[in-house]
């Protein structure tokens, strides 16, 4: 399953909260079968680790639900204890691990549409990887360089949804502000522009930028997406200040996509964006 993203407004530049840590659920659960059948087949963590392309410190890290593994290592360990598939089967449900506790029900919606305004930063499934690295080493309190680089995978990861077929319907406004600071410092900026650039070259992506002179605007209430999944359901997804909210309630999401139409229709079209001095 494809996974979709709202811009990692607030939330992703908060802290991170205990739910969040791997350590629970499936990933002790993939550790505990990894574990199993790594002693049936006789071997010691630091020759199984050799054979995977791991430490065996890292061994006892995935074994102990204290890391999430790679999709690469999954595959690697099914293939060496002769497992089966039985590790494979659990990989969806481990790499979603990796998102943080309040992302995962949006992790698993299955978009064909999306709509998202963003206030703050560059919308996660736009970042370059410099920019989504310099975001999260902005966060207090601070990450551990092992979080930021799961948190970069996996953010990188959610951005296939370019890729897949048939083509989703992705709509972006942000606000000029957002153009306009140089997080990360003038280079990551220049580099997460002209990346801006060219995915909005793709047929299935507009992205569109509200001015700051604008007298009128119908974002005042802040960033939100709109989802519309397979099936033709609809949701709303928001975040501010560490908290999250998947809104399902038709008449509130009715409201929000009316919104987000006007938001639309204030802001520069896709190829006045194109042209804009901020991203030239």
């Amino acid at each position: 399953m494809e996974s979709v993203e709202q811009a990692e407004g607030a939330r992703e530049d908060a802290g991170p909260r205990p739910e969040d840590e791997p350590g629970s659920g499936v990933v002790t659960a993939f550790g505990r079968q990894l574990k199993l059948l790594r002693v049936r087949a006789g071997l010691e963590r630091p020759e199984f680790g050799k054979l995977t392309g791991y430490a065996g410190q890292s061994i006892a890290s995935f074994e102990q639900g204290r890391r999430i593994p790679s999709p690469r290592f999954i595959d690697r360990a099914d293939e060496v204890l002769d497992a089966g598939g039985v590790l494979k089967a659990l990989k969806e449900e481990v790499g979603r691990a990796q998102y943080p506790a309040f992302f995962r029900d949006m992790a698993r919606l299955e978009a064909v549409g999306l709509c998202a305004y963003d206030t703050h930063v560059v919308n996660g499934l736009l970042q370059t990887e410099e920019y989504t690295r310099a975001l999260l080493a902005m966060r207090r309190p601070l990450l551990n360089e092992e979080t930021i680089e799961l948190r970069v995978a996996a953010r990188l990861a959610r951005q296939t949804i370019f890729d897949r077929w048939p083509a989703p319907l992705l709509s972006f406004v942000l606000e000029e502000s957002v153009l306009r600071k140089p997080l990360g410092g003038k280079e990551v900026l220049r580099g997460q522009l002209e990346q801006l650039l060219l995915i909005g070259q793709k047929r299935n992506v507009e992205i569109q930028v509200m001015p700051l002179d604008r007298e009128d605007s119908a974002g005042v209430h802040g960033p939100f997406t709109v989802i519309t999944r397979k099936g033709g359901e609809h949701f709303t997804y928001m975040e501010v200040q560490g908290r999250s909210s998947l809104l399902t309630d038709r008449e509130e999401v009715r409201l929000a996509a009316a919104r987000y139409g006007i938001i639309r229709s204030q802001a520069l079209t896709p190829r006045e964006f194109r042209g804009f001095r901020s991203v030239r």
